[in-house]
């Protein structure tokens, strides 16, 4: 019975040791889940504490502190979100002026004059550019003894009204205009206007917004190959541009064409172009004389000297005329080489705004003075240099190797845009 009994209280003493193992399990199962349950009150309660003991009111400068660290920073934030608001309606204007600009480019319309009231402008007509056609090429019968004397229109080429004395002719072409259509057309600014108003009437004259756009005598194709020049050497429309833009773009252009660097020489010469398109010395050219000056140059890249003298108006044409008939002295109907190269340069000087006296335009005759503002040293060395060019010139040879200079001198701007014949 003893054993029996001593075998019983060893089962019950396992029994409850199980039993308190099992306890104990639980209790520490119950107080890790208790802390969990229980760290994020203690930490609020932590919280509570320190606001508790800061009961002198620092509590409420904490969080007075606190909205205004995030007015501030809510503040800062809608300034930078204004700067950058500012900054991207800025670039979009910018985007949009250039791409204007480049439309403008595209369609001959040229540079708007700043003074322009838009809400007040008139229309202006659609332009078409240019198409070569089949027989451009093809040699052109001008005859030197017929003069052709055109006569100007009798209406405003704007407005087709006719008031006798108040329109301005072309001395180019035909058309006449008012001084006041032409600036509610956008064609002009004031200070271009005044000087149409004291040139129109006189022998060295104006010309029309047509005639002195020669980029307008560019076709399709030939703009954009220009335009494409200009985009990759990242040449803005209607900028001026310092002379080291100017050895930039020639550098480029040098590398497309023949895979080579301007030499030191060639790098002079556009110096010297720079100067002879920027007259006046303000250390800059203006966009409209870079832009003929360019085209000039497509003009004689891509057209025959045949197709360049088809675009020669009936008055420019008269003018040759009086120029070489002036020349031939004994009217065999030949000059020498040198008198054709001196009238080439001779009616390509523009007016002088101070002299008109001593100024030289295509309608004068013979070489230059050597009293013209014109002339120089260098000038009057190449003029004897041409005076030994003895070459027989007939008229017809003469008129297409003049050609591209009498359009040259078509624009108002007094800058050179091309090189004179050497």
């Amino acid at each position: 019975m003893d054993e029996r009994f001593e075998a019983m209280g060893v089962l019950m003493s396992k029994k409850q040791q199980v039993e308190k193992v099992q306890k104990c399990s639980l209790v520490v199962t119950a107080f890790k889940e208790g802390l969990k349950d229980r760290a994020p009150v203690a930490s609020a309660g932590q919280t509570e504490d320190v606001v508790t003991e800061n009961g002198d009111g620092s509590a409420e400068g904490s969080n007075q502190t606190n909205t205004d660290h995030a007015e501030q920073k809510e503040k800062d934030n809608k300034q930078g979100s204004l700067h950058a608001q500012q900054a991207s309606a800025l670039l979009r204007e910018e985007n949009k002026a250039n791409q204007e600009a480049w439309g403008r480019l595209r369609d001959g319309k040229g540079v708007e004059p700043e003074d322009l009231k838009k809400s007040h402008q008139l229309t202006p007509p659609a332009f078409v550019r240019p198409k070569r056609v089949v027989n451009d090429d093809k040699p052109v019968d001008v005859p030197l003894g017929q003069r052709e004397q055109p006569v100007n229109d009798e209406m405003c080429d704007v407005c087709e009204v006719w008031t006798a004395d108040d329109l301005f002719p072309c001395r180019m072409c035909t058309r006449v205009f008012h001084d006041g259509c032409l600036r509610e057309m956008g064609y002009l600014c004031t200070e271009a206007l005044q000087e149409m108003r004291e040139t129109a009437h006189t022998t060295s004259g104006w010309s029309c917004y047509y005639c002195d756009n020669l980029n307008l005598l560019l076709t399709e194709e030939e703009m954009y190959s220009l335009m494409e020049t200009f985009k990759q050497c990242k040449i803005i429309p209607e900028s001026c541009l310092v002379s080291d833009e100017l050895l930039q773009y020639r550098h480029f252009v040098t590398k497309q064409l023949f895979d080579r660097d301007l030499t030191d020489e060639e790098e002079e010469e556009v110096l010297a172009q720079f100067a002879d398109l920027d007259p006046e010395k303000k250390g800059h050219i203006e966009w409209s004389d870079f832009l003929y000056h360019e085209t000039l140059s497509v003009l004689q890249k891509f057209r025959t000297e045949n197709s360049l003298l088809r675009i020669l108006t009936p008055k420019e044409r008269d003018r040759a005329r009086a120029v070489f008939q002036s020349l031939d002295q004994d009217k065999d109907g030949i000059i020498t080489a040198g008198e054709a190269k001196r009238a080439q340069t001779s009616w390509f000087y523009k007016i002088n705004k101070e002299s008109q006296s001593c100024s030289v335009s295509i309608s004068h005759v013979g070489p230059i003075s050597e009293s013209s503002p014109a002339s120089s040293s260098s000038e009057r060395s190449r003029d004897r240099a041409m005076e030994n060019d003895n070459r027989p010139v007939t008229w017809d040879n003469f008129l297409r190797g003049s050609a591209i200079y009498i359009l040259a001198a078509r624009p108002n701007s007094s800058a050179m845009h091309i090189h004179l014949p050497l």
